[in-house]
């Protein structure tokens, strides 16, 4: 994954309310969570919130699956895991102190 597309990504969850979204969707784990649920859990418009979901949809952090009425919105794991894993792969590679990673300091990934 590209620099640019983390930096989309986390540019979509630098707003409040789509972070909210976001971590609603994450909580619901694979089942998801219908559109009307995201809704009342955040209680806003309908409106708003789909200039949201748009933007989540937009950067690939979430999808949605109509089931029969019911638009359910699903948080993509695989995309969440690939976003973050730059920043796990390269925590502490610069490290310079080889201590910092003994017992009784801050964990070191």
């Amino acid at each position: 994954m590209s620099m640019e597309q983390v930096a989309t990504r986390l540019a979509a969850l630098g707003n409040t309310t789509r972070l909210g979204i976001y971590r609603i969707l994450v909580r619901a784990g694979h089942t998801g969570l219908p559109v009307a649920g995201v809704q009342a859990k955040l209680d806003i418009p309908a409106s708003t919130l789909s200039h949201h979901l748009h933007k989540l949809l937009e950067v690939g952090l979430v999808s949605q699956k109509r089931e029969g009425t019911t638009l359910i919105c699903h948080a993509d794991f695989s995309v969440m895991e690939a976003t973050f894993a730059l920043f796990v792969k390269e925590c502490c590679a610069d490290e310079q102190d080889a201590q910092a990673c003994e017992p009784g300091n801050p964990p070191c990934c």
